[in-house]
């Protein structure tokens, strides 16, 4: 039996980031956005971690 693969949560607005691509004169691939919520994921995972750091429970934008 084949495992099945964790869907990640998709943090950013597809249509918003797809319009955003086509105003600049570009196309999005399917796997852009995707992509992009990873990389928002893993800024805010290093956000989290410096918040906790400085013994907060409030992220702030010093923090990204």
């Amino acid at each position: 039996m084949a495992k099945k693969k964790a869907v990640k949560e998709v943090l950013v607005v597809a249509s918003k980031v797809k319009a955003y691509v086509k105003k600049k004169g570009c196309m999005t691939s399917a796997d852009a956005v995707a992509a992009l919520s990873d990389k928002v994921c893993a800024v805010l995972d290093e956000a989290v971690k410096r918040t906790k750091a400085n013994k907060r429970a409030t992220l702030r934008p010093q923090d990204l």
